[in-house]
């Protein structure tokens, strides 16, 4: 007989909703976090996709609103780059930097779609792209998670993550180039970091859809 008994074969995985949440205890040993890490994002995932409901969608996309972005942190942050609780963790961070400073997004995602009209279409944020259309689409984007396909989900917040990083290197340029720009707080070193630091996680979720669609995204 197989060394699992019928009676304790895996099952497929709910969805990991509030209480579980609250339930979990995070390990304080690396090997204990990063099984924790994986457990988690795969049964988001799986759960999520499993249940075909929208409330579901929405609750997911709720989920750092709900439990705080630390908790998530705690869960998913020290995550491979390439895994699936790296690009669940990615995936939240960029949401939650949308959701603070929409009017910011907007500005650079404008700035940048003039460069990258490809990854503009690819994105899919509403023309104009004012704080509104930036927010809803990275709550789309996300709400990908369990109604869509993952791989184009990762797709589309990298493109979305392109687009802002050209953006704000545009903006930089500006900013070095002469005064900065009324109601822009950051330098142009600031701005080309954290644009450099887009590109990075922009090429970690390509890399995450990309060994999705093998069947190697853990």
């Amino acid at each position: 007989m197989d060394a699992v008994s019928a009676d304790h074969r895996p099952r497929r995985p709910t969805f990991l909703g509030p209480r579980a949440m609250d339930s979990l205890e995070g390990p304080s040993d690396p090997a204990g976090r990063e099984a924790a890490a994986h457990a988690t994002a795969r049964l988001l995932v799986e759960g999520a996709q499993a249940s075909g409901d929208e409330e579901v969608a929405a609750r997911l996309v709720r989920l750092a609103d709900e439990h705080g972005l630390e908790l998530l942190a705690a869960l998913w942050s020290d995550a491979a780059p390439q895994s699936l609780p790296g690009a669940l963790w990615r995936l939240y961070v960029l949401r939650q930097w949308v959701h603070a400073a929409p009017a910011e997004a907007s500005r650079q995602f404008d700035e940048g779609r003039r460069r990258a009209p490809v990854l503009e279409v690819v994105a899919g944020v509403a023309d104009p792209p004012g704080p509104d259309e930036v927010r809803r689409q990275v709550d789309a984007v996300l709400a990908g998670v369990a109604t869509g396909d993952f791989a184009d989900t990762l797709d589309r917040a990298a493109a979305f993550a392109r687009v802002v990083a050209v953006g704000r290197a545009d903006l930089a340029d500006d900013v070095e180039g002469g005064p900065a720009p009324v109601g822009a707080g950051a330098s142009a070193d600031d701005l080309t970091t954290s644009a450099a630091r887009l590109v990075r996680t922009a090429e970690d979720l390509e890399g995450c859809a990309g060994r999705w669609r093998s069947g190697a995204l853990l």
